[in-house]
């Protein structure tokens, strides 16, 4: 029988700065135990509280709702003044023995409530958890070579797809970030290779594929996440220049320029959410 999509309270345990614009956060929580899997790239959403508020209110689950539909409209019916952020984050590591889940944060500075919240995040603090499931884990594309690519929102879930894979995988990576500074220490498998392209010297990361020399030869497959524009465009290039077929290619738009998550999605986001449901669009 499918289990609910499960929904949770987690508390900080440790914050940590560990680039100027990056903050890891370990967090417990009683339910911890059973949610987290053994796989990379576990998506979940972290409910954050509005102001005034020490915990998010947060609907009742129902153990029948395995997809959270119920659960999600019931949220929506929560007054806006009183209803949670919600914000979509990747795990970036799990510790079984201490119960302890680290998130990294990005401290965009725009004043977004999930930079404020973790720029401001002391041990005790607590927030909702929405997930992660295995309902919604997206497997790479088999293949011989793999190129990953994206900006630092993607880097954690980066980090884990390349510290997953065997050694020996023919694996090429390209994250952009501000500046140097916001380089991290990774652990990639061997046979991996990882370039960081800098915002503050003018690179991008479309540009940096372009120039790519790509692994190798054989069957290709690319993972592709962050500012959804720009992740549109890696998408097309891989596909309409470098000939990779549609289904090798994995990608998902983290957030939107000019937008947020609160946002309704515009008639490019519906078109692109068919395209990763297996329908028409470009």
């Amino acid at each position: 029988m499918s289990q609910a999509l499960p929904v949770t309270y987690v508390t900080v345990m440790d914050v940590r700065r560990i680039t100027p614009r990056t903050a890891r956060v370990t967090f417990t929580g009683d339910g911890l135990p059973d949610i987290m899997a053994e796989r990379p790239d576990q998506q979940m959403k972290l409910c954050l509280p509005r102001a005034g508020q020490r915990v998010p209110v947060l609907p009742r689950q129902d153990a029948d709702d395995t997809y959270g539909m119920r659960w999600y409209e019931a949220y929506l019916a929560i007054p806006e003044d009183e209803r949670p952020w919600m914000r979509g984050f990747t795990v970036r590591s799990y510790d079984r023995a201490r119960n302890a889940m680290a998130v990294d944060f990005v401290l965009h500075g725009d004043d977004g409530p999930a930079a404020r919240w973790g720029s401001a995040a002391r041990p005790g603090d607590v927030l909702g958890m929405v997930g992660p499931s295995a309902a919604y884990a997206r497997p790479l594309p088999a293949s011989d070579w793999l190129l990953l690519a994206g900006d630092e929102t993607a880097l954690p879930a980066m980090a884990t797809l390349l510290e997953a894979l065997p050694d020996g995988t023919r694996a090429l990576a390209y994250v952009e970030v501000a500046d140097a500074a916001e380089e991290q220490d990774l652990a990639p498998a061997a046979g991996s290779e990882v370039r960081w392209v800098h915002r503050d010297r003018g690179g991008s990361l479309l540009r940096a594929v372009r120039a790519a020399r790509l692994p190798g030869d054989g069957a290709g497959a690319a993972w592709l996440a962050g500012e959804a524009g720009a992740v549109r465009e890696l998408r097309r290039h891989l596909v309409e220049e470098r000939q990779l077929p549609k289904e090798a290619v994995e990608f998902s738009g983290y957030w939107r320029r000019r937008l947020t998550q609160d946002d309704a999605p515009t008639e490019e986001d519906l078109a692109w959410a068919r395209e990763r449901a297996g329908g028409s669009g470009a």
